[in-house]
């Protein structure tokens, strides 16, 4: 009877959470368009900047600022496979949407819609540089240990998806937490 009456609850609740689904992504829409906005301002400066060969030191030997057009993926990889990275980004664009439509409103969950936001404005970030100009400008160097030429929508992607995992594995619990996506 009790598993009869909450299916029929749900049933009757599915316009209402469509329409928090959407409002959902409504709320974390602008917190995205700010985070790819200060991505572009930050590649803008760096081609003004950088574009003619100039090499700015922060720490000496350790980072430094330096301007490179990547036609690639991270390390090189994949040079000049402009569908791939299409098809690629605007799948996981369609699935961080779903999730977000479909995650509870319930600020349990504000982690996760964050670290979503952070990827989602890396990947459109980056996706622009490659629709608009055919590469990606990166401009931030660790010389220490020689690591590939990046950007700050690679921050944004790299950093949220290492949290997204530690909440994953650490913090949420994968059959309560996560029975939204069933």
């Amino acid at each position: 009877m009790d598993q009869q009456s909450s299916t029929n609850n749900m049933d009757q609740q599915s316009p209402t959470n469509k329409k928090a689904g959407l409002r959902q992504l409504l709320v974390y829409l602008p917190i995205t368009i700010i985070l790819i906005i200060l991505d572009q301002i930050t590649k803008k400066i760096a081609v003004d900047t950088l574009s003619s060969g100039r090499r700015i030191p922060l720490i000496n030997g350790v980072l430094e600022f330096t301007y490179v057009e990547n036609r690639g993926a991270a390390f090189g990889i994949l040079q000049n496979a402009l569908p791939f990275f299409v098809v690629i980004t605007l799948a996981a664009l369609f699935v961080i949407c779903y999730i977000l439509a479909h995650i509870p409103a319930d600020r349990h969950y504000l982690p996760i819609r964050l670290c979503l936001c952070f990827i989602a404005a890396g990947a459109i970030g980056n996706f622009i540089d490659r629709l608009m100009i055919s590469y990606v400008r990166d401009f931030i160097y660790f010389s220490l240990i020689n690591f590939p030429v990046f950007n700050v929508a690679d921050i944004y992607i790299t950093c949220a998806t290492i949290i997204l995992m530690l909440l994953v594995l650490f913090y949420y619990k994968a059959d309560e937490d996560f029975a939204f996506l069933k």
